[in-house]
């Protein structure tokens, strides 16, 4: 199978980096199947990919009728069973591991033989998800960066059994979505996350030792270091249940301490301040 061959995109999960990676696939003219465990969650993905189209109609990007034919090649599905068409389906689900493999063991069963399934995850161990299927050779890591529709970064990471084929196919589709793909191999956190969240957790525990206030440590980063966004915001971005259960997956998979999630990190996840999305993280929204 080549890149120009997959026709049917599926798309479980329609959250934040679901609903992103629907409008990607869509906006590059594949039929989009986006999936969630709910109908009234898949709508909200749709809407919040409609409000995308509706800013770049307003900038001139797109014609009206560029946006209606984009939304046409989008079909919601609250059943994993609509995608027993995909050609390729690419999970965007919560970043927990029983979750991720369940979705596997279950796609595998309904897609059909061709299909590859790709896995958005931001850290778990690529190997460990295809070993639930009965086709590891078509299993691929596709790590898409937080916003879709902006970031032009995608990750591919290949397991041990995954074929040639299907990294080639994941890596011309990373292009034919307006992407600048990097290999990556199979290891806990890949390169972004293994770089970046021990940097956040180590923001987090100059905030928690009292080394500086929350503005000070992201205006340090912002103006010292050039970054775009402090590391405690892009961590409100990101999501601190998320940024918890990536560090938690660094820890168990390298056992060494420096990847130890911050204490304070925790006890933010635990009081449900998980960023921008409840409201409330480091910052208040």
């Amino acid at each position: 199978m080549k890149a120009e061959d997959v026709k049917i995109f599926g798309v479980i999960g329609a959250g934040q980096m679901g609903h992103g990676i629907a409008y990607v696939a869509a906006v590059s003219g594949l039929k989009v199947i986006l999936n969630d465990i709910k109908m009234e969650f898949a709508e909200r993905g749709l809407q919040n990919i409609s409000k995308i189209l509706s800013r770049n109609v307003d900038k001139g990007r797109l014609t009206v009728e560029e946006k209606d034919a984009v939304l046409e090649r989008i079909q919601l599905s609250a059943d994993l069973k609509d995608l027993g068409s995909a050609d390729y389906v690419v999970e965007a689900a919560t970043e927990n591991e029983e979750i991720k493999f369940q979705i596997f063991r279950d796609i595998d069963e309904i897609c059909p033989e061709h299909a590859i399934l790709a896995t958005n995850t931001s850290s778990i161990p690529i190997g460990r998800i295809a070993a639930q299927t009965k086709r590891p050779d078509k299993v691929i890591g596709m790590h898409f960066m937080n916003p879709v529709p902006v970031m032009k970064l995608v990750e591919v990471i290949r397991a041990l059994t995954t074929s040639d084929e299907t990294f080639q196919v994941t890596w011309d589709l990373a292009v034919k979505f307006g992407k600048t793909p990097a290999e990556a191999s199979d290891y806990p956190g890949f390169i972004a996350n293994r770089i970046l969240m021990p940097m956040i957790n180590e923001a987090i525990y100059c905030l928690y030792e009292g080394v500086g206030t929350r503005e000070s440590i992201d205006t340090v980063m912002k103006l010292g270091m050039n970054h775009p966004m402090g590391p405690l915001a892009l961590a409100d971005l990101i999501g601190l249940d998320t940024c918890l259960a990536i560090m938690e997956t660094l820890y168990e998979g390298f056992k060494d301490p420096k990847y130890r999630p911050c204490p304070l990190l925790r006890r933010y996840v635990e009081a449900g301040w998980l960023g921008r999305k409840t409201g409330r993280g480091f910052y208040e929204y």
